[in-house]
């Protein structure tokens, strides 16, 4: 390996994790950061020569990579969770796609200058808008009701959808310049269809019985899978061409909506090696531009966008949406955040290399148009969302909701008073063990099966109410990463974790401790294990209303040393999440929700002063004090 080359790998590696780690840092997204490195490594400083680095393999490289990228979205596809949404997603990625493509086509060719068939590749390239800059956006402000929902199916469904398409069309525009039949074209397409569909629907068949009947140990299902998707679009690549996009894209479908066996662990490996596989390509492609060509578009590309963004989304949405249950504000937010990704990028400069390859006139002007067009729609979009949601009045109020990691049985208990004292807005347990999710929704909790560390968490989390979290999992490292994963979504004030288990040990080092790990719940002393100890000895939670004639001196009383404060509910509904560091005395007018042991019925001078008297202890007992 030459030392230029060495330098080369180095860069890409350096700069594309880099970015996506200052991209979260930031609060920015990735993408955005992800092409201005590559422009660094590329046209800037030539550290990365994408083309000298991996000569003909650039092809089969890039071509792979967008294989396993719509894999990755195919395996976030649930199907049957689009009931409540179907009819709007299914007019969006279709008829929606449909004007997206017509108006982009007709911008291309008018505005831009290219041919009429170079113009329906680039039209279809721009139907895709894609999950990876959509769902950090919607994360990020949070919109209210159904068109998070709507924008976060579409954003999954139309990369699969848009990138099949986009392939159709350009080999539709091949085979015309060949001179071949418009019946033998279609023909084509017929073929690339059913070979992609059938050997991706194969290939997760297969999959699927081997690990259902144990034939792969656990250490290499991971590789296996990757090994299948490799195979699946190789082979129907070369059965026909571009049909393994759509093979590797029905493959994850298919394993993401079977239930014959568990798919977690393929789904969090692919979450990691997408990450890598993203930072990669976006550093190779966007070093592969040539700043004169960008500047060769100049108000033409900048026309092209606006009539992209200002035209033909808002056409897109209007008609999809008509008669929807969706309201003016959503579907106005919704036709102005339509922002495209690595999807676009990578299947633009695909077609850019294959059309390079026959010398097909015009090629060089797709990728330049299409970074242009990613770099104004992320950058527009970025800024604006969180001004739009204000403006449609479709930002979020403040969220009281609590996200509780762990669904152990007492957690269950205290998100049941939490929910049925009507003390929170929304209350979310998530929990990496099924049979505790399947006990959790027995109760009728709401409950998410996952690992809170994962991005299957956050992509099935609906965080638009919910603005804390509890971590109450046994795993002390857990907790914290937990923890610290949430921060910059909720702020540190909101993120809270059950004391470590070795706290006393590590009391030298309150900095430490305080940097990496949330809040500690209840006090110092209440940790994973003294609070089981507690359920399991008869312990329960109550809610108490605090009044004059029953102050917290007589909870105390009455419930004696051992009771522990959990929660606090104002008059207004507020709720306030008690911990070591916040030294809230309860009062009257509060609502208090406690651990306590059963006690005794009391004696009336333990409880209440004398001169109160007995009626008012017991009048006192029936109004505020209840299971």
């Amino acid at each position: 390996m030459t030392e230029s080359a060495l330098v080369s790998i180095a860069s890409i590696a350096v700069l594309g994790i880099g970015a996506q780690w200052l991209a979260w840092r930031l609060r920015l997204p990735a993408i955005l950061l992800l092409l201005l490195a590559g422009f660094f490594a590329g046209p800037i400083t030539g550290l990365v020569k994408p083309d000298e680095l991996l000569g003909d393999s650039l092809f089969p490289v890039v071509s792979l990579a967008v294989g396993i990228i719509l894999f990755e979205g195919g395996l976030t596809l649930k199907l049957e969770e689009l009931r409540n949404l179907r009819k709007v997603v299914f007019l969006l990625i279709s008829i929606g796609a449909f004007i997206t493509w017509v108006v982009g086509t007709l911008a291309a060719y008018w505005i831009v200058g290219m041919t009429f068939q170079l113009s329906l590749v680039v039209g279809a390239i721009f139907i895709v808008t894609g999950p990876t800059v959509v769902l950090p956006l919607l994360r990020q402000v949070r919109p209210r009701g159904q068109v998070a929902a709507v924008l976060k199916w579409e954003g999954i469904l139309i990369d699969p959808v848009g990138a099949t398409v986009a392939v159709l069309v350009l080999e539709g525009v091949l085979a015309v310049e060949s001179g071949d039949a418009p019946h033998l074209l279609l023909l084509g397409m017929g073929e690339t269809l059913a070979a992609g569909a059938a050997i991706g629907l194969v290939a997760g068949f297969v999959l699927v019985q081997l690990l259902k009947r144990f034939w792969v140990p656990d250490f290499l299902q991971n590789p296996i899978s990757l090994m299948f998707v490799v195979a699946a679009f190789t082979l129907a690549d070369e059965i026909m061409p571009e049909a393994g996009l759509l093979a590797t894209t029905v493959m994850g479908i298919y394993l993401a909506n079977q239930h014959a066996v568990s798919v977690k662990h393929i789904v969090q490996f692919k979450e990691d090696l997408g990450i890598l596989l993203l930072s990669s390509l976006f550093i190779v492609l966007a070093a592969r531009l040539q700043t004169d060509t960008l500047s060769n578009l100049g108000l033409r590309g900048i026309g092209f966008l606006a009539v992209l963004m200002l035209i033909g989304r808002p056409l897109a949405v209007l008609v999809s949406t008509l008669g929807s249950p969706l309201t003016w504000s959503e579907r106005a937010f919704t036709a102005l955040l339509a922002p495209r990704g690595i999807v676009a990028v990578s299947v633009a400069s695909l077609f850019a290399l294959e059309l390079h390859e026959v010398n097909y006139a015009g090629y060089e002007q797709i990728v330049p148009l299409t970074f242009l067009v990613v770099v104004g729609t992320v950058t527009i979009y970025g800024l604006s969302a969180g001004r739009l949601t204000r403006l449609l009045k479709l930002s979020q109020p403040q969220a009281n909701g609590l996200l509780i990691v762990g669904a152990q049985d007492w957690a269950c208990e205290m998100a049941k008073a939490l929910i049925d004292g009507g003390c929170c807005d929304d209350v979310l347990l998530v929990d990496s063990n099924w049979d505790k999710v399947s006990a959790a929704k027995l109760d009728g909790l709401p409950v998410v099966y996952a690992s809170i560390l994962s991005e299957t968490a956050l992509n099935e989390i609906d965080t638009s109410r919910i603005g804390r979290l509890l971590a109450l999992t046994s795993n002390d490292e857990v907790n914290s990463l937990a923890a610290l994963r949430f921060t910059d979504m909720f702020g540190r004030a909101n993120v809270f974790q059950l004391p470590l288990h070795n706290a006393e040990k590590r009391r030298h080092d309150v900095s430490l401790e305080q940097h990496l790990v949330g809040r500690s719940l209840f006090g110092s002393t209440i940790t994973y294990t003294y609070l089981e100890r507690r359920f399991e000895k008869g312990a329960v939670i109550k809610m108490v209303k605090l009044t004059r004639e029953f102050p917290y001196e007589a909870f105390r009383r009455y419930y004696g040393p051992t009771a522990i404060p959990l929660f606090l509910v104002e008059e207004s509904g507020r709720l306030t999440v008690l911990t070591a560091d916040n030294g809230t005395t309860p009062r009257a007018g509060q609502t208090l929700i406690a651990l306590v042991d059963p006690v005794a019925e009391p004696r009336v001078e333990d409880v209440i002063p004398a001169d109160a008297g007995e009626s008012l202890l017991r009048e006192g007992e029936r109004a505020t004090i209840r299971p």
